[in-house]
């Protein structure tokens, strides 16, 4: 029977046997995804969507990194890089998640609000809460990955990375609200592309539902810190963390935001064209009757 490496070899990082081919089978689908979302935000000509193939990047270098480690199991290294990587690259698919409800708020209603949240105001408030749950998770993950640390310093980080989670899912909950309210909007007005914001709006459900398995997986992993049984099987890993992530991206693939949002009118103008031409609602721009409001 052929030895583990991972195992055998002296000052080894796992405590485990992990699979290399599982490890190169995600490398190359994490990579096709996201060459697929290059070549998309190009052919659309949507740059937000850098967010989306940044997410794929990290998550693409992540398992390079891991098949590295199981090459070299004492690396230290190559172990910590693919550890805090995962923990922290689904945040870009969450961003990018809410990048899209703020066009969606832009394109797809009247008065171009929801819950009285302007579009430009729906992103950036949604995306810097989620800069600061990146900073916490980025924080807790290092500590927990750091070399030679006690097992009190160990878990400290743990604690911290989860609170971080937790941060996260609450903005989750409250966007989920907001896209409730958005989809109650759209039957009541109806807006000619209605079929393609339902389609949207399924995703985005979809990609959160993926999201929220993922947060729950991880704060079961490490509620017990990494001796507990859960990290030792890379099944759980695979099943409730990459595979929903992987097929995240693989939806925005088929359902892509700027092929059912195209054209640069769909794009949200930025504060000086607003300022200068007084337009807050796409309608507005396109020439439609439809009032601008005074708070633009």
């Amino acid at each position: 029977m052929t030895q583990c490496k991972a195992l055998t070899t002296p000052d080894t990082m796992w405590n485990f046997c992990p699979s290399i081919g599982a490890a190169y089978l995600l490398t190359v689908l994490f990579g096709l995804t996201t060459l697929a979302h290059i070549a998309q935000a190009i052919l659309h000509r949507k740059f937000y969507c850098w967010v989306i193939a940044m997410s794929g990047t990290i998550q693409t270098v992540t398992y390079i990194f891991r098949v590295l480690s199981i090459l070299n199991p004492a690396s230290y290294d190559d172990y910590a890089a693919w550890f805090v990587l995962i923990l922290i690259a689904p945040l870009w698919t969450n961003a990018f998640v809410y990048m899209v409800m703020g066009r969606m708020v832009w394109n797809f209603t009247d008065d171009a609000r929801v819950m009285h949240i302007r579009p430009w105001h729906f992103g950036f408030s949604f995306t810097n809460n989620k800069h600061s749950a990146f900073i916490i998770q980025v924080y807790g993950a290092a500590q927990a990955a750091g070399n030679n640390i006690s097992y009190s310093t160990e878990m400290t980080g743990l604690h911290i990375y989860m609170a971080g989670v937790g941060v996260q899912q609450l903005f989750i909950l409250l966007f989920v609200v907001c896209a409730i309210v958005l989809h109650g909007k759209i039957l009541r007005q109806q807006p000619p592309d209605t079929k393609k914001a339902l389609q949207l709006l399924y995703i985005l459900y979809a990609c959160l539902t993926f999201i929220t398995m993922r947060i729950v997986f991880r704060l079961c992993e490490y509620g017990q810190g990494l001796d507990s049984t859960v990290p030792s099987h890379e099944a759980y890993q695979y099943c409730l963390d990459s595979l929903p992530m992987l097929l995240a991206l693989v939806l925005f693939n088929f359902i892509h935001p700027g092929r059912l949002m195209p054209g640069k009118n769909s794009n949200i103008p930025s504060r000086k064209e607003r300022k200068k031409t007084g337009v807050c609602t796409k309608a507005k721009m396109t020439g439609n009757d439809i009032v601008c409001p005074a708070d633009c």
